[in-house]
């Protein structure tokens, strides 16, 4: 571990006292316990499925994988984990990283499930039970002060961006490696496990699951398979994969065109490439999220009359929806812990802000300020189900040429990006 990592580590922590310090004063409580978590097991089974550790504990301790534990924060004390370390012979025993927020810790390990001790007016945060709940006698999970810790995850230390920009970069020699399989005719199933040995990662570590779609399938947002054997024909590869460091997620999106792609089908990537490039110069502080999605749809339909796709205005393709056809998902989403970030569909005070209703699968929606990290995603998909209904509608679409990406599935471009105080970082390779 570097040495610069290490002191931004202790200054994040020294960043996350004093931020729970006024926010525990603000909400008259004297200290608030979080709960780190714990896997179920699958029902009627005895295995359980793969387990993330909760956000607001992940915070302070930048490990994805403790559960049954508790972190106890109190203004002017140092932070208590009650971490359960049982001993067992089936599983390797609990191991503490030498990192920085283990000497800033109050550690005690615990052989059995713990339980803290709370003293004073107390709140409790976390997916617990109503027994636990009673046992602890204290505020669970008020509202107010968990939008409060959200909103502060929403603006990241350095440390938190260092570990962002080292996700990003395991991330892309992931995505180099399927970029290399895919040349090599390689089926969906062998280019998952390239990325997966290039970014050095088991499957249950990802921060999502990663999507790896060979011709159409890269047409379906969240593809969820992994074809055995490779097709005959190599349309397209589209990747969405990322990489945890620290807790912290890296989600990337490329889009590669095979050998048997049309021409038409590069171009676009091309486009789309280029389109992502200047909404993510775009990005600001000041700037409304919302009007940069509406940007990309704007653009989205200058790429479509240029390559012939569309024979009308720009103002049309939007204002019928086909740029919404073409491209149904928002522009992206803030990023940080958990890959759809905390407080993307909130104002600063906590309350809602949603989604506008002719794009409701946009996750942000927020004013950008210096700190966040949110994702630049524009993509153009070959979709069925959603461009028949265009097919009954009297639109100068040039169908002969949309179908000629029917096997191609879609495209999809994604870089990670800090708003700095005047502009912005991109932290993808």
């Amino acid at each position: 571990m570097s040495a610069s990592l290490f002191n931004l580590q202790r200054d994040h922590l020294a960043h996350l006292q004093q931020a729970y310090t006024d926010l525990l004063a603000s909400h008259r409580l004297d200290s608030v316990a979080i709960y780190s978590g714990h896997a179920n097991p699958h029902f009627g089974d005895d295995q359980a499925p793969t387990f993330q550790t909760y956000g607001h504990f992940m915070h302070w301790v930048g490990m994805a994988d403790i559960q049954h534990s508790w972190l106890l924060i109190q203004p002017e004390k140092r932070p208590q984990l009650h971490l359960y370390a049982p001993a067992d012979f089936w599983h390797l025993p609990t191991h503490l990283p030498e990192e920085p927020w283990v000497t800033e810790f109050d550690i005690q390990l615990c052989s059995e499930k713990p339980l803290p001790t709370l003293a004073g007016r107390a709140a409790v945060i976390g997916d617990i039970d109503p027994t636990t709940q009673l046992a602890l006698d204290a505020q669970y999970q008020p509202q107010p002060l968990v939008n409060a810790l959200d909103e502060l995850r929403m603006f990241k230390t350095a440390y938190e961006i260092a570990c962002l920009s080292e996700a990003n970069r395991l991330a892309m020699a992931g995505h180099q490696a399927a970029q290399a399989a895919f040349i090599g005719a390689s089926a969906e199933l062998d280019i998952q496990l390239a990325y997966l040995a290039a970014s050095r990662q088991r499957e249950s570590d990802v921060p999502y699951q990663n999507i790896i779609g060979l011709n159409n399938h890269a047409g379906v947002l969240h593809y969820q398979h992994y074809d055995l054997s490779s097709p005959t024909k190599r349309h397209s590869l589209l990747v969405d994969a990322g990489r945890r460091f620290r807790g912290y997620c890296a989600d990337i999106t490329r889009t590669y065109a095979g050998p048997d792609a049309p021409s038409l089908y590069r171009n676009l990537i091309d486009d789309i490439n280029q389109l992502k490039d200047t909404l993510v110069e775009s990005v600001a502080p000041g700037v409304e999220f919302i009007a940069l999605h509406e940007q990309m749809h704007r653009l989205l339909a200058d790429i479509l009359i240029a390559n012939d796709l569309f024979q009308g205005s720009a103002e049309q393709a939007v204002d019928e929806g086909i740029t919404r056809a073409f491209c149904p998902h928002g522009l992206g989403h803030s990023l940080g812990l958990q890959v759809h970030d905390v407080a993307g569909l909130r104002h600063p005070d906590g309350t809602l802000a949603p989604a506008p209703e002719q794009h409701p699968a946009l996750r942000l929606t927020r004013t950008l300020r210096p700190g966040m990290v949110v994702t630049i995603e524009p993509g153009f998909y070959y979709i069925p189900m959603l461009l028949e209904p265009l097919r009954n509608k009297t639109l100068p679409i040039n169908w002969s040429l949309v179908d000629l990406l029917a096997n191609c599935g879609g495209i999809r471009i994604e870089d990670n990006i800090v708003v700095t105080e005047n502009s912005q970082q991109n932290l993808t390779p």
